[in-house]
């Protein structure tokens, strides 16, 4: 009996594998535009629309597709897309003309190994060709950060450092053609740093975390009496023109940068030692 229980067992086993290697083998994508925006997912943030992450993400991403933002992701509900606009357009200082910059490729969980960032990368690649581009860049680091791409990735597509900050930010690029004047960045973001002290924080809504951990780190910071001020990024122009490469989340203590990892009270609390 027993010999026959585990037999079923590696058998419905084997099943189940080979059932999800089939589901995983093809995906399908969609692209959401202000017409489904109010009814997709968005992937980062997977709730409804009453919840303040999603909503603030969705506010945002509407008011992009006009700068021509495109979110391309998986229809399966999950981490599973890419979020790409003109870098002309993007909210973060860098001088890159006739490129694309990617927001984000993220692809996570049970959708890993199965070659959807290959998928979502070729698609930015063929959409951008088709309007004209130069080509791609995109923000990383030597070593991998987290929020950021892989650069071991990134270096296997094709792309190549172009730039890089003081604190380690590098803007990666993978021109279609040779010859291609490479992006860089503002000087602005080449040298982070400012000159107020205590811990400051800039960001944007392009993250959704933000909408709902951002006032919680205030409160906790004012809680425990720690000097803290949010620099809320509303606008393209504050952004291209902000002290950092990173202007989703970009963490200063006494002038000097710290991280881009966005924080939960927790992760605060203990960077603060508390």
């Amino acid at each position: 009996m027993t010999v026959r229980i585990a037999l079923v067992s590696e058998n419905f086993i084997s099943l189940h594998q080979t059932i999800k290697n089939r589901i995983f083998t093809t995906m399908e994508y969609i692209r959401v535009t202000k017409d489904n925006l109010d009814k997709e997912h968005i992937c980062c943030a997977i709730s409804n629309n009453n919840d303040v992450q999603v909503s603030s993400k969705k506010s945002w991403l509407l008011d992009r597709f006009n700068d021509g933002l495109v979110f391309l992701k998986s229809v399966e509900r999950g981490k599973c897309f890419i979020e790409y606009i003109p870098a002309e357009n993007a909210w973060n200082p860098i001088a890159a003309e006739g490129y694309m910059y990617i927001d984000c490729l993220w692809v996570s969980g049970s959708f890993k190994g199965h070659g959807y960032s290959n998928d979502l990368l070729e698609k930015c690649i063929q959409d951008s060709k088709a309007k004209g581009k130069k080509g791609l860049c995109i923000l990383s680091s030597a070593k991998k950060k987290p929020f950021l791409s892989d650069p071991k990735f990134l270096a296997h597509k094709g792309f190549m450092v172009c730039d890089e900050a003081d604190n380690g930010i590098q803007l990666w690029y993978l021109p279609f053609a040779k010859g291609t004047d490479a992006p860089t960045f503002k000087e602005c973001a080449r040298h982070p740093h400012i000159e107020e002290k205590g811990y400051v924080l800039f960001y944007t809504s392009q993250c959704p975390f933000n909408g709902k951990y951002v006032p919680i780190i205030e409160s906790l910071a004012k809680e425990h009496g720690i000097a803290f001020k949010a620099y809320h990024l509303q606008n393209k122009e504050d952004a291209q023109n902000a002290p950092t490469p990173i202007t989703t989340y970009a963490v200063f203590y006494d002038g000097e940068y710290i991280t881009n990892e966005q924080m939960n009270d927790k992760r605060f609390l203990k960077m603060i030692g508390k």
